[in-house]
């Protein structure tokens, strides 16, 4: 099973042993459906939000503990702080064609029309307005609007890059 984290246990919520969720998915309660979670590391349990709701600014949930019953126990809720939320690779649907998840963007060369690299995709990020790549090679970093069309030409998951109308000077 290839795991995919969608966001973390980032505190707890009231005392009957609810938590927050800081998801990564847009929008932020997009992470609700997707039925079954994997809570922590290797050592840690598959899981499910047994009830869930959109809480001032951030989502809560109360999650199924490793016995699979509803955690129900602050103190429980609390030893979960930090620890991931993940999903199976396979529960992820096919998106349509020239849309892609970030975690396959990560690692992909990018060069310019030319044919020049301009580095390794390190990150994606949303700037609010557009998804923004950060490629970095040993001199430089680039944060390179993820724009389809008039600044990403092409991208080819198969041969792992990215080329872009842009400049190594920029």
């Amino acid at each position: 099973m290839t795991r995919i984290t969608l966001g973390h246990v980032s505190g707890v919520y009231g005392i009957k042993g609810w938590v927050r969720i800081a998801s990564q998915t847009r929008p932020e309660e997009r992470i609700l459906d997707y039925r079954r979670w994997w809570i922590g590391d290797d050592q840690g349990f598959m899981s499910r939000a047994v009830a869930q709701r959109m809480q001032g600014n951030g989502l809560v949930v109360q999650l199924l503990g490793r016995d699979e019953e509803p955690i129900t126990d602050r103190n429980v809720a609390q030893s979960l702080i930090g620890k991931t939320v993940s999903v199976d690779r396979a529960q992820m649907p096919p998106l349509p064609e020239g849309e892609y998840y970030w975690i396959d963007l990560l690692g992909l060369k990018v060069a310019d029309e030319a044919g020049l690299p301009l580095g390794v995709v390190t990150d994606v990020f949303s700037n609010g307005a557009q998804d923004v790549l950060t490629v970095s090679d040993e001199d430089k970093t680039h944060l390179i609007p993820f724009v389809v069309g008039p600044i990403v030409v092409s991208v080819s998951l198969e041969s792992r890059q990215i080329v872009c109308r842009w400049s190594r000077e920029w």
